[in-house]
């Protein structure tokens, strides 16, 4: 039951999270933005998404899933409807740091739900329930929002679903406590942040924020390719992005999969990293073909794979934590993703300003090469049979 939950709370996060990419064709033409800014409103909400994953990450270990998961959703359920009170680019970019803020418990809270519910052996799966939502979240938005906005205005669109989350907050007040949870029990009288110089932290960071990068940059912008660089109309889009925020699902739970069968016993699964890097390459291809059918079905892929780097990064980077920072090893790997999409937007807002798609394209695809490079240098020493009592004890 809190696993479902804890679905449905990422469902309701990037479902929030993308009706202003879904809506961005229709927002950008009534507020005169461009794709430059708009690029950099989204990354606003990766800065604040950064920082607050691994805070998230340490309040949850030290406050609790119940009561955590209930400040950091309210939080964004406010910042989700304060979008449409909105016109400028700096009012934009405060409520996308806003909801960043807020959405930094989804992830830290998705884990530590899973730890506390299941054994090791069904983690992985867990992990891809509890995240899987996020996935269908993201596919919904185009078919509720889109809808909304073409109807009524993309304003109201914002504040109609942004009630959504407070439904959720009554129905987490329900399932967070005993028998569906265990009893809280503080570890310790602080938060316990990150340290950055640990090995195992920076080991963590480059086997999930580099690899797993490509279903931020594609959730944000596709819509804006589709709509400027193969002319696809607002109306279109409400099909066309579908499929890729599922495909990230379907990944979560296949490779979740894989991470309980392969990965169970083993902290290093070289192998695997390097398959799903090779997998990752078919993105640069995007820019190849001017079919709008094709182009989805690249962005779908490389989500997919985007999807299944998340689930071995987690596994394995779960072996390196103790449980009880279950969340907080969760927050660092978010928190260093948003980093990773901020950086890469910066890039990638101009690149898409100028229409070179071909170049931005083949950017994220290597990204994932130099990642998994990193990882299996920092992770050289690390023995394979090293996890096997860490996860019996957990």
């Amino acid at each position: 039951m809190p696993c479902v939950a804890m679905a449905a709370c990422s469902w309701l996060a990037f479902f929030h999270r993308q009706i202003l990419s879904v809506l961005a064709p229709t927002i950008l033409s009534e507020t005169g933005l461009n794709a430059q800014q708009f690029a950099s409103i989204s990354s606003f909400f990766f800065v604040a998404y950064f920082i607050a994953n691994p805070l998230w990450g340490s309040i949850l270990d030290f406050i609790g899933l119940r009561v955590g998961m209930l400040i950091g959703v309210g939080i964004w359920s406010l910042a989700s409807i304060s979008h449409g009170w909105v016109s400028a680019f700096i009012g934009f970019a405060a409520a996308r740091a806003l909801l960043g803020l807020g959405e930094g418990v989804t992830f830290p809270g998705g884990l530590r739900t899973a730890v506390e519910s299941l054994p090791g052996n069904l983690r992985g799966r867990a992990i891809a329930l509890s995240f899987s939502g996020g996935t269908l979240g993201g596919a919904a938005a185009s078919y509720i929002a889109i809808p909304l906005g073409l109807r009524y205005g993309w304003r109201p669109a914002f504040a109609i679903t942004g009630a959504f989350g407070m439904v959720w907050l009554a129905i987490w007040w329900l399932v967070a406590r005993p028998p569906f949870l265990p009893k809280f029990q503080r570890k310790s009288t602080k938060l316990v942040l990150p340290n950055l110089s640990e090995k195992r932290l920076w080991a963590l960071v480059f086997s999930y924020a580099l690899p797993a990068i490509a279903p931020g940059p594609i959730l944000t912008l596709l819509a804006l390719y589709l709509n400027q660089g193969l002319e696809a109309s607002q109306a279109d889009l409400k099909t066309l992005l579908l499929a890729p925020p599922l495909a990230w699902g379907a990944g979560y739970f296949f490779w979740g999969w894989v991470a309980d069968r392969y990965a169970y016993d083993n902290p290093r699964p070289v192998g695997l990293f390097w398959l799903l890097t090779v997998c990752s390459l078919v993105l640069g291809a995007m820019t190849w073909t001017t079919s709008l059918a094709i182009a989805v079905a690249i962005a779908s892929w490389a989500n997919f794979i985007g999807g299944g780097f998340q689930m071995v990064a987690l596994k394995v980077g779960s072996y390196s934590f103790p449980r009880e920072q279950a969340a907080t090893m969760t927050g660092i790997a978010s928190g260093s993703w948003a980093l990773v999409n901020y950086i890469l937007l910066q890039f990638l807002g101009p690149m898409f300003n100028q229409h070179r798609y071909d170049e931005a394209f083949w950017t994220i695809a290597l990204c994932p090469v130099a990642g998994v490079m990193v990882w299996q240098f920092l992770s050289r020493t690390q023995s394979t049979r090293e996890p096997i009592a860490r996860a019996s004890e957990a």
